[in-house]
């Protein structure tokens, strides 16, 4: 049985030699030999260092494929190129800082068996910053209600799945790619395990994630779900009977009372708050049409820009 061993890179220059040559001692300790690594750098913004380290590592270890990708894609869409390039019949994701840690391995391939096609490693005890922290549970509260990510599912970058899924998530053509919506809409939550691993502080600098990023990580999820689209109906449903409500009970107190209602402020108020909800809603419909004409256009997840491997075909 052969292992893929998924990267994405970004700034790694400093600790993915360490994080490759401790997983394949790992992998080489617990019988697994036949294993490769895809390492993606997803256009790491230091002068080429990074892709001249993975450059090293190709053509140091020939179980080492070094894909430098021609433009910045982000975290999901850097691991659906490296599973376009892997061949194992088990495929595992891991980052480039040590965090998700070799000696975790035994423990992550052991929950994947004949009842489980997928195994998540989660932390009892994260050791990302505060920010990080709360962007993690804001983007899994998210998946839960807009994917229907059961409660007790926990997950993490540290993912194992088998091959069939790795199969699936390749045809997915969408840009906008998020990978817990792509292995959710692949197997049934019942045949997903999470099982708790130790989280290991960064073996160098700090986190890529920045405000921006991670928010537009969290409206990837949206391209896995209507709910957006059916809050902004409903929503406009309320309001609208709200209006209806309100301008009967407007009219009653008018026949009522006979005195004038003034209030042009409030009236003013209200008409900016309305047309705020339709400027609202008509974002979150354009959001929609807008990602649906760039998969008809073809706007691709990723660009190659170059492939270093020294990798051997296998002889018969």
């Amino acid at each position: 049985m052969k292992y893929s061993i998924v990267i994405p890179c970004y700034k790694s220059a400093h600790t993915i030699r360490q994080v490759v040559e401790e997983t394949s001692a790992e992998m080489d300790r617990l019988g697994h030999t036949q294993h490769e690594f895809i390492l993606v750098d997803d256009f790491s913004p230091d002068d080429g260092e990074t892709v001249r380290e993975l450059k090293s590592l190709a053509e140091d270890h020939d179980c080492v494929t070094a894909v430098a990708l021609a433009h910045n894609v982000g975290q999901h869409n850097a691991l659906i190129c490296g599973l376009n390039y892997a061949e194992g019949d088990i495929i595992i994701f891991m980052d480039d800082d040590m965090q998700t840690h070799p000696s975790q391995l035994e423990t992550m391939l052991g929950g994947l068996d004949d009842d489980h096609d997928v195994v998540y490693g989660y932390y009892p005890d994260k050791k990302h910053s505060g920010f990080r922290n709360f962007g993690s549970w804001f983007t899994h509260t998210s998946v839960r209600i807009l994917i229907g990510k059961p409660k007790d599912m926990k997950t993490s970058s540290f993912v194992v799945m088998k091959k069939f899924v790795r199969d699936s998530i390749i045809q997915y053509p969408a840009h906008y790619t998020q990978m817990q919506g792509l292995i959710l809409r692949t197997v049934s939550p019942e045949r997903i395990a999470s099982v708790p691993i130790q989280h290991f502080d960064r073996a160098y600098g700090e986190s890529g994630y920045t405000l921006s990023k991670l928010l537009s990580l969290w409206s990837n999820i949206a391209g896995f779900s209507i709910v957006p689209l059916q809050f902004a109906q409903k929503f406009g449903i309320f309001t609208t009977t709200c209006g209806i409500l309100g301008l009967i009970w407007l009219l009653v107190r008018k026949i009522i009372s006979k005195t004038k209602i003034l209030g042009w402020t409030s009236t003013m108020m209200t008409i900016i708050i309305f047309s705020g909800i339709i400027l609202l809603t008509l974002g979150v419909v354009g959001e929609y049409v807008g990602r649906m004409f760039l998969t008809m256009g073809n706007y691709p997840q990723y660009v190659v820009r170059e492939i270093y491997t020294t990798k051997k075909e296998d002889q018969d």
